[in-house]
């Protein structure tokens, strides 16, 4: 091979790559891209807090705006186990509840 045929390899494969981005463009403008765009300003959604039950089950403290949702996420379904919970001001979780013995 002389360096007219590597050259045109070259060539072949810039075109090549500049038409696969042409074509993700292209994809992005029609509605073929990510569907949503990540906020600039103060984020509404976060993942409080995860805990494992088992390999396919864990549930799921989120919080949405001063709003907490109790979730158990599952391999085949999803349940909303409690929902409207207030979040702490701060962010902090609450201290954890104290029991008390009652003797009767």
């Amino acid at each position: 091979m002389d360096l007219a045929t590597y050259g045109q390899f070259a060539l072949a494969l810039v075109f090549v790559l500049a038409l696969i981005g042409l074509l993700a463009m292209i994809g992005r403008r029609v509605g073929f891209g990510p569907r949503m765009v990540p906020s600039r300003g103060k984020k509404r959604l976060a993942m409080v807090e995860v805990l494992p039950l088992d390999p396919k089950r864990r549930i799921v403290l989120v919080r949405r705006d001063a709003t907490e949702h109790l979730l158990l996420l599952g391999a085949t379904h999803d349940v909303v186990i409690e929902t409207g919970i207030v979040a702490p001001p701060d962010g902090t979780p609450p201290a954890a509840p104290t029991t008390q013995r009652i003797d009767a």
